[in-house]
């Protein structure tokens, strides 16, 4: 039995409730312990509590002094395209000098040069790629992650993509969830037969990725120029009997039924949610769940980065929470509309650009998104059982500083399953 005793903690952000999923006005709430302590056993949380006459709970534990800095349960991130072949900061400019992301898609760019890179690339070379993202978003704070395919869109290629999220499952600290995501785009072999793409998909590439068991969710693309709600049904029905639950791009560039599919077919999450209407917010408050499926409602995450990258409007995320919603938030890490995991600048984000309370902020992003993935039994707070993923900060007035001081670095230590990391993820597994 190991002990680790975590001293001398300015603020700590701990969880007394111990609920998987923050709904309307709770998410406002947050316990904040001053001065206090945190006891870790075996990689997860023992007990915590204030810090009343200086005697620590107990003797033999080893010792971490927090020197006055806040103790912050890790991020979680929900919502990732981290497995990628280069950047592409050509379209960076392109849309500086006024194309659309539609308008470089129909190009031939976005997600088709994505699926182009990646298919020259080497497995090794993606994952050392990937595990480069992989030690920087640790770095800031993120101790769970979903990362999604989808630059494949072809059956090697994707699984291509699905095995190299495998091996970062296996070799990196943090908890890592894998999405089959084969319906980002059509691929460039079914041009013009999106149907022929539908059935492909359907026939061949769900049942191999369940059969080799390379995928938690699986995830499509229901949008204006994308895929439709009848087709998104039929692969989230298909995902379902290799028993991979749904998790829905939708409502990123129009009104596009995205909501009304995720809600009707059980799915985890349904995600961007840029051109959501008052309908789907009431679509969602009627959905408590999907039989037989025990996991909680359809989640509604937004995606503040993509809008602020992109110059789109932002999620609707007073309205959500204001309906008595629960409310995720992540990143969207990936080459083309998202290319940065800073889990803290999206809680500064979802304050500045979408009005939530600096306690709402963060509570999306940590216990929410981590329903958002299944995993909030064990992640996402501080909780007595939970994982024992943190970080500590510099000392800080108030938990508000987090999302006020946006772009300041103020993470110093990290630790993922009670232990501190030291160097480079991907160092450490070479």
């Amino acid at each position: 039995m190991k002990q680790i005793l975590v001293k001398n903690i300015g603020l700590l952000v701990a969880d007394r409730h111990g609920k998987p999923l923050l709904a309307g006005e709770e998410m406002s709430r947050l316990d904040v312990i001053r001065n206090a302590w945190l006891l870790i056993e075996d990689g997860r949380i023992k007990e915590f509590g204030e810090d009343v006459d200086g005697t620590p709970p107990c003797d033999d534990a080893e010792g971490v002094d927090a020197q006055g800095g806040t103790v912050m349960p890790s991020f979680c991130d929900s919502h990732t395209h981290l497995v990628y072949a280069d950047s592409r900061e050509g379209e960076f400019v392109d849309k500086i000098r006024g194309l659309s992301y539609a308008e470089i898609a129909r190009r031939g760019g976005g997600i088709l040069n994505s699926a182009d890179r990646l298919h020259e690339l080497s497995e090794d070379e993606l994952y050392r790629q990937a595990m480069h993202r992989i030690d920087e978003i640790i770095l800031k704070g993120t101790g769970a992650v979903e990362i999604k395919s989808g630059y494949g869109l072809n059956l090697e290629d994707e699984l291509k993509m699905l095995r190299v999220i495998r091996r970062i499952q296996e070799t990196a600290p943090l908890k890592v969830m894998s999405t089959f995501l084969g319906a980002h785009a059509v691929g460039r072999a079914y041009a013009g037969r999106q149907g022929d793409y539908v059935d492909h998909i359907i026939r061949d590439m769900i049942p191999e990725v369940g059969r080799q068991g390379l995928a938690d969710f699986i995830d499509v693309f229901c949008d204006e120029g994308f895929f439709t709600p009848d087709e998104t049904a039929r692969m989230l029905e298909a995902g379902l009997k290799w028993g991979m639950r749904g998790k829905i791009h939708g409502q990123e560039l129009a009104d596009s039924g995205g909501v009304e599919v995720a809600v009707k077919y059980g799915a985890l999450s349904v995600d961007h949610l840029e051109s959501m209407t008052d309908r789907d917010i009431q679509l969602l408050k009627g959905n408590v769940g999907h039989p037989p499926l025990t996991s909680p409602q359809t989640i509604p995450t937004a995606l503040p980065g993509t809008s602020f990258f992109l110059n789109m409007p932002f999620a609707p995320a007073r309205k959500i929470i204001e309906a008595g919603l629960p409310l995720a938030t992540a990143s969207d890490y990936n080459p083309g509309s998202t290319p940065s995991g800073d889990m803290k600048f999206v809680v500064s984000l979802a304050c500045i650009k979408m009005r939530l309370l600096p306690e709402e902020a963060i509570n999306a992003a940590t216990l929410n998104t981590a329903a958002a993935m299944g995993i909030s039994r064990d992640y996402g707070s501080l909780a007595k059982g939970k994982v024992a993923n943190f970080f500590i900060t510099e000392p800080i007035p108030s938990i508000a500083y987090i999302p006020y001081a946006y772009t300041q670095p103020i993470i110093r230590r990290v630790f993922l399953n009670g232990e501190e990391l030291r160097g480079a993820a991907g160092d450490q597994q070479s």
